[in-house]
């Protein structure tokens, strides 16, 4: 027999669900739309702090004020909705979130808004995935187009960095169980994942195999130290061995694993992985703060990993242009949550096409942004503080900047429901800042690059025949 709500549960419902709506960081100056099929929200955001990273300046956005709403109105329209019976609290704050487009209707049907007004950039995302990459290593490290029994091996470690997380009681038995799974297959496919190394790399990857299976930092040793309930050993094992695995990886991965179109090969592409040293100085004197000890510094390093693998021609263009020297004096300009390279006409890039590859996909689209909302995430995500990205063109945003590119500090606290940012699968992402992270939050406005090298990966730029 299905019972009714109590006035308790109307009440406290209603407080969970001023509870949701303050901490969804859904902004207060957003909009709620509710499809009438499947009556979920889509939440679409006037006025946000997201990311405008153009070479040109962005008009200002309006703002509209979320609807005040009548307290005991809720009670009335939960009462209406109550005669389904006992569902979840889940679905009563669905209930509860749809009274609000019922008792304070905006007329969206009416509003007129011109197409440029709200981009899909200032979306609110309502469906993310809780999974994506928040460290330039992981995503770096999931980038790689491996063997698929290597990427299920490295699938299952990456699961117990999730679990680690819990504060509460670790759950050791699920650790456990996904390591014997990681050796099982490491075992039983040795051959396949042998067979996917070049002949003259099968000698080193046979090294790194042992080093996994039985080396003081390999799967064994983890296995060991989950048994004897060790977090730390744990943390400090399962970073071993997802280091030797994706060296294994890019044993297997010495090229690019797609054909790109034929139009595209005018421009410059990195066939893999190659590694850029910034040597930033300060513009006004002043120093960088160094680890606990050091002396302060007027000038530090950073270095970037970009990824040729899923950006080959924007990391192609860039790693070219480090050669030429063309940022070598270059200013920086910090804003909202970036520092951007000063915009040189004088430089000899390309005009690159806008260039993003979709998880779950062998090879990057161009010309496309992602639609986050609908699913889509990039395999090298902006959601990561210290990523590396091309500002758009300021002729179309399809095109990437020849030149301008920028580093993103990431703060989740602008960022959408998942804590994916506003921009996400906008730009194109070429890289991550590994060594340096602590310096970027210091750079202001003025600072300069001396220098920009490629210390790694020259070997992999394949230059296009200037006749």
């Amino acid at each position: 027999m299905a019972s009714t709500f109590s006035s308790a549960t109307v009440t406290h419902s209603a407080n969970l669900c001023n509870t949701f709506l303050k901490k969804s960081l859904i902004p207060t100056n957003s909009l709620l739309r509710f499809n009438s099929r499947t009556l979920s929200p889509q939440i679409s955001v006037i006025k946000t702090v997201s990311l405008k990273i153009h070479c040109i300046s962005s008009k200002n956005s309006s703002q509209e004020s979320f609807p005040e709403t009548n307290g005991t109105s809720f009670v009335s329209y939960f009462s209406i909705f109550s005669q389904f019976g006992n569902k979840r609290l889940e679905s009563a704050i669905a209930v509860l979130l749809i009274f609000i487009q019922i008792s304070s209707p905006l007329p969206f049907n009416n509003l007129e808004l011109d197409e440029s007004f709200i981009s899909p950039s200032k979306a609110v995302l309502y469906s993310p995935d809780t999974k994506v990459p928040r460290t330039g290593e992981l995503a770096l490290r999931k980038a790689i187009p491996a063997n698929p029994n290597m990427k299920a091996i490295q699938d299952s470690l990456e699961e117990i960095s999730y679990l680690l997380r819990i504060p509460q009681r670790k759950p050791y038995g699920t650790m456990e169980g996904n390591v014997k799974k990681a050796l099982m297959i490491a075992k039983d496919e040795k051959e396949s994942i042998f067979n996917s190394m070049p002949t003259d790399l099968k000698d080193k990857g046979s090294v790194l195999y042992t080093s996994l299976i039985e080396g003081k930092g390999g799967l064994q040793s983890l296995l060991n130290s989950i048994k004897d309930k060790d977090p730390d050993r744990v943390s400090v094992g399962l970073a071993n061995s997802l280091d030797t695995i994706a060296e294994l990886e890019l044993l297997q991965a010495p090229g690019l694993s797609f054909l790109l179109p034929g139009q595209y090969l005018k421009y410059p592409r990195l066939a893999g992985r190659g590694t850029v040293e910034f040597t930033i100085e300060k513009g006004d004197g002043s120093t960088f703060s160094q680890a606990a000890g050091a002396e302060p510094k007027d000038q530090a390093t950073i270095q970037v990993v970009i990824d040729g693998y899923s950006a080959p021609l924007t990391a192609g263009n860039f790693a070219k242009l480090v050669l030429d020297g063309a940022y070598d004096g270059v200013k920086l300009n910090t804003v909202n949550q970036a520092i951007l390279s000063a915009n040189e006409e004088k430089s000899n890039g390309y005009s690159v096409p806008l260039e993003l590859m979709p998880s779950g996909q062998f090879e990057p689209l161009y010309k496309t942004k992602l639609s986050i909302q609908d699913g889509e995430l990039p395999v090298l995500p902006l959601s990561v503080y210290g990523a590396v990205a091309m500002a758009h063109s300021d002729i179309s945003e399809e095109d990437s900047s020849p030149f301008q590119f920028f580093f993103y500090l990431y703060d989740k606290r602008n960022a959408g429901l998942g804590g994916l940012s506003f921009d996400e699968g906008q730009f194109s992402v070429f890289g991550y800042t590994t060594v340096g992270r602590d310096v970027l939050p210091q750079i202001k406005t003025g600072d300069i690059i001396r220098s920009a090298k490629l210390v790694e990966g020259q070997d992999r730029l394949i230059l296009p025949n200037e006749n």
